[in-house]
């Protein structure tokens, strides 16, 4: 304490001398614009805090900084800047008032880092990326009561932060500290708590009086950006409806399945128009994907309602300029949608997520390379999206190596000339982090998460820096933030750059997906290592999201058959990111004692390394166990099992270790809490987002692993009679007098029905027949359907039922067009608002000629319904009110998964 108090006091006593020795002078120009007067109090403010008394076109001052705007642009680079320091004056020029910003943050900068306004003689900077934002959600962690996914109006009670105008300074003041020059605001359907319409008043999803503080709330925050430089994007969902408008034609709010309509169509247009023509400095973020059906919708969406929209709200004021318009690829055809929309509107962008929705390498590759490079050989700005690290919650990260080296990839890999990123953790619960303070306190995602923003903003600025000075520069960065020497702040650096490797390699060697319905610092199930596919492990995500490289199924198998391996391996990444671990964790706790300032951030920096390491053991402990279970699989060697049991022992010794470490220190893992996530397990109402829920599951299925080695060996021994499966049909709820009735499919009251049976026609303009089917299904009445109008449009089914019921819907296996596609949550937010997230029964019916079918049910409660399926051929199967119980039917042909050991 006597040494931090040495140092407190000294480091005051120096800034004195300093200050009166160099007084600064910022003088403007009298035609200064916005953006020069703030680049102007912005200079001034840093100054002042870095010890340097400074004032604004005084008169006196020893150092004199000249701020000034260029009057000829040609052949100027935007937001670019130059300087020129004759003694202790320096002339700073911006290429344009973003520029003189950026000039004044590059000055501040360097005073920091070295103590000196004698910043060299000559300079002259430009960005690599053209857009460099970060995103806010208006977004929460659970669904609004009658609401679904995304539909959040902008009032006080859902929002209380959105209308602190002290916070929202303080944030764009950050973009300004990491040269940032935009912000997107995310949100379902903003429209209707921003904007009236005339042909529909009653659309307006807020009261006049928080309507008021939200006309007001927007125009303050667009106006301050803009001093900053920064331009302000409006993201919004498609197609979306306001809850009002919905409820007054008798229609759902969102509906991936419904065809676009006249009315939901010029709703839509008048809001864009409306919303446009009300806030002309606010870009759109149009994301076509998730509440859409087809491509071809999003192509007659995109073309006939949201650029008309644009075009209409222009007109009203007079416009002849674009206001840029961004489209977002996620669930869409994105170059089929530009082809169609540039003739039509030119200044478009475009955006894809960099590694889905999570953080897993910095060596992209695949199919999802090529939607980059595709889009981007437009012609047109192409933003690589940095979006919401659900492998990265909770814990802190921020890898100043690993940020430089995905930028990089960016540009080189990706052809991306721009950065949307996302907060570094609890993305739906902005402006707080997951961390549990002492008192109930919260503590704020800018204070916790600054390095996240700084390496991102730096790298997006220019990523081809020399690393050994960059290990410097970080190095100096941190020194200041501990109030620590540069040695303490190397060893902190090297335990984030070791840390950082931890969550992207494990994901991207053993997820089932990249998306938000997987949390992996939650850990994983042995079923889920040991037969990932029956998760449904995302198409494209091995391929794009990290090296070439083998599954451990794959692996188990290859080795079996004495085949070479290739790429990443398995148990490689788990001896590494143990390293891994165990290097972040030395380096952060030998300097421990050497940290004078942000001590409580300090400690909180300390747990969480010790959090990756525990993790990084519990999980690696498991793949090793999973890897003997796997052997079994080929050998049937039941000693296999026996091996695995200790080492699963080991990892839930480690699991306990990250309970321990978490259970006082995090509210929760994850922050987006609903039924979406599903890996490890779901999240329905809130549950299972903390280690804490989750080590009593771990230790069952360990449990129960050795109930069935047990029963293997009495089995083997002879002491054990296995009992023949009894599985027994579903009772049909069409068969129990009044308790479901069909009304009504795709339009039409009259339709057939066919008990599922061998030699059973469930299309009437196919040949194909049933040829085999799961003992659940006997006896149960599918309804016949006709493909060919299947295949031209959503299948829409009215019903009535007066008890709880579930319907079984079959999707067939198969990614042809002519396939209705199954629910997937990565890319349909609704895609388990019924339940329907995974299959119930897979491999369950057989029918000739056409793939295999997975089975989902749909859970509704006694009322009348009306249900849109996706396009194309898919099965209707019946109703019950029975419980399923999930399983493989096994009807595919394929070995028996062995992850029936952990049931």
């Amino acid at each position: 304490m006597k040494v931090q108090k040495i140092f407190v006091m000294a480091a005051l006593m120096l800034i004195p001398s300093v200050s009166f020795a160099q007084k600064v002078n910022i003088l403007t120009e009298k035609t200064a614009s916005n953006r020069e007067q703030y680049a102007a109090e912005y200079l001034q403010k840093k100054l002042n805090r870095l010890g340097f008394p400074t004032v604004v076109n005084g008169k006196k001052g020893e150092y004199r900084i000249s701020l000034s705007q260029a009057k000829d642009t040609a052949g100027l680079k935007k937001e670019g800047f130059s300087w020129t320091r004759k003694g202790k004056k320096i002339q700073l020029q911006g290429n344009d008032g973003s520029g003189v910003i950026y000039g004044c943050n590059e000055i501040a900068e360097y005073v920091a880092q070295h103590g000196s306004l004698n910043v060299p003689l000559m300079q002259e900077d430009a960005p690599e990326m053209v857009l460099r934002g970060a995103c806010v959600g208006l977004q929460k962690t659970v669904y609004l009561p009658g609401h679904q996914v995304y539909e959040y109006p902008y009032t006080p009670e859902n929002f209380p932060w959105f209308y602190d105008k002290e916070q929202w300074i303080q944030y764009l003041d950050m973009l300004v500290d990491n040269k940032m020059n935009s912000l997107y605001l995310w949100n379902g359907h903003p429209f209707a708590s921003l904007v009236k319409l005339k042909d529909y008043p009653f659309a307006l999803e807020v009261d006049e009086a928080t309507f008021k503080k939200n006309e007001e709330m927007f125009s303050f925050l667009t106006r301050e950006a803009d001093r900053r430089g920064i331009f302000v994007i409006q993201m919004f969902y498609n197609i979306i409806l306001s809850k009002p408008f919905a409820d007054h034609y008798g229609l759902k709010t969102q509906d991936r399945h419904r065809p676009i309509t006249p009315l939901i169509s010029d709703y839509t247009r008048k809001s864009v128009a409306a919303f446009i023509e009300k806030y002309p400095n606010v870009g759109l973020l149009v994301c076509l994907g998730e509440a859409m059906n087809t491509y071809e919708d999003d192509v007659e969406w995109m073309t006939k309602t949201i650029i008309p929209g644009v075009k209409d709200g222009l007109k009203a004021l007079g416009r002849t300029d674009e206001p840029p318009v961004l489209l977002r690829a996620h669930d869409t055809d994105c170059k089929m949608v530009m082809e169609a929309a540039l003739p039509l509107y030119k200044n478009l962008y475009t955006m894809h997520k960099y590694n889905g929705e999570s953080l897993t390498t910095y060596q992209p590759r695949g199919p999802w390379t090529k939607i980059h490079t595709d889009l981007a050989a437009l012609g047109s700005t192409h933003i690589s999206n940095v979006h919401i690290l659900a492998n990265l919650e909770p814990f802190r990260w921020s890898s100043p190596s690993f940020v430089q080296k995905a930028v990089t990839a960016m540009h080189d890999v990706h052809h991306a000339n721009a950065l949307h990123l996302y907060p570094q953790a609890s993305y739906w619960d902005w402006p707080y982090t997951a961390d549990k303070l002492p008192g109930g306190k919260r503590e704020k995602q800018l204070d916790r998460d600054w390095m996240w923003y700084k390496t991102w903003g730096r790298y997006a600025w220019n990523c081809r820096r020399d690393v050994a000075a960059e290990g410097n520069y970080w190095d100096k960065v941190l020194a200041d933030y501990y109030a620590t020497d540069a040695a303490v702040a190397d060893s902190i650096r090297k335990a984030y750059d070791e840390s950082g490797e931890i969550a992207p390699k494990l994901l991207r060697r053993f997820g089932i997906t990249e998306g938000n319905r997987q949390t992996l610092l939650l850990g994983m199930f042995m079923s889920q290592l040991v037969n990932p596919y029956k998760y449904t492990i995302y198409p494209g995500f091995y391929e794009s999201c990290g090296p070439e490289g083998e599954k451990l199924i794959e692996y188990v198998e290859k080795e079996w058959k004495h085949q070479p391996h290739v790429g990443e391996l398995p148990l490689d990444i788990v001896a590494q990111t143990e390293a891994h671990g165990d290097k972040a964790v030395a380096a952060i706790d030998a300097v421990a004692s050497r940290v004078t300032g942000n001590q409580d951030e300090f400690r909180r920096l300390q747990n969480d390394m010790h959090c990756y390491r525990a993790f990084a053991y519990a999980f690696g402990w498991k793949v090793k166990a999973a890897q003997h279970v796997l052997n079994y699989k080929w050998s049937k060697d039941i000693k296999e099992l026996d091996a695995a049991v200790p080492l699963l022992e080991k990892s839930l010794e480690y699991y306990r270790q990250l309970v321990d470490l978490t259970k006082d220190t995090y509210l929760y893992a994850n922050s987006m809490q609903t039924a979406q996530r599903r890996i490890p397990i779901g999240g329905d109402g809130g549950n299972m987002k903390h280690w804490s829920e989750l080590l009593p599951k771990y230790e069952q299925e360990l449990a129960n692993l050795k109930k069935n080695i047990a029963m293997l060996k009495a089995q083997a021994a002879g002491t054990y009679k296995m009992k023949a499966e009894d599985i027994k049909p579903l009772k049909d709820a069409t068969q129990q007098t009044g308790a479901f009735q069909m009304e009504n499919i795709n339009g039409e009251a009259n339709f057939k029905t066919v008990k599922i049976a061998k030699g059973a026609k469930l299309f009437n303009d196919l040949d194909s027949v049933v040829t085999d089917f799961a003992p659940e299904l006997a006896g149960m009445n599918a309804y016949v359907m006709n493909s060919s109008k299947q295949r031209g449009a959503s299948t829409s089914l009215i019903f009535t039922t007066k008890k709880p019921v579930q319907l079984l819907i079959g999707y067939f296996r198969d990614d042809q067009m002519k396939y209705a596609k199954a629910p997937k949550l990565e890319t349909d937010a609704t895609a388990n608002d019924y339940g329907q997230a995974e299959p119930q029964l897979t491999s369950a019916i057989r029918i000739d000629g056409m793939p295999q079918v997975n089975i989902h049910k749909y859970e509704f409660a006694a009322g009348k319904h009306t249900l849109l399926l996706p396009k194309g051929f898919l099965l209707v199967l019946g109703a019950t009110g029975d419980k399923i119980t999930a399983r493989d039917a096994g009807l595919s042909g394929a070995d028996k998964a062995i992850d029936w050991l952990f049931y």
